[in-house]
C-alpha cells in the first residue's frame, strides 16, 4: 500500500500533519500553524504530532460556520 492509499484508509484513526494538509488542500506550514493556534486540534504521541481524523471535518465545519456568519450582510 502506497502513501496514498494509507491517506484514505478509512480505518485510520490518527494522520500525520502532512496527511491532514494534504486531505485539508493547504501547505504543510499552514497546517502547522492552524495546529499552533489551536484552530485544528492535534495530539502528540511519544515525539510525534498527529491529528485526528475527525478533527479535519470539524476544523472545516468550523470554519464554514464562521464564513456563513461573516457573509451575510443586510443590504
Amino acid at each position: 500500500m502506497d502513501a496514498a492509499q494509507l491517506a484514505d484508509d478509512p480505518t485510520l484513526v490518527l494522520l500525520t500533519v502532512e496527511e491532514a494538509a494534504r486531505r485539508l488542500r493547504i501547505g504543510r506550514t499552514v497546517c502547522y500553524r492552524l495546529i499552533s493556534s489551536g484552530e485544528l486540534e492535534s495530539i502528540t504521541v511519544g515525539h510525534l504530532r498527529r491529528v485526528p481524523v475527525d478533527a479535519v471535518p470539524e476544523f472545516v465545519a468550523r470554519r464554514r460556520k464562521t464564513a456563513t456568519h461573516t457573509t451575510h450582510v443586510a443590504i
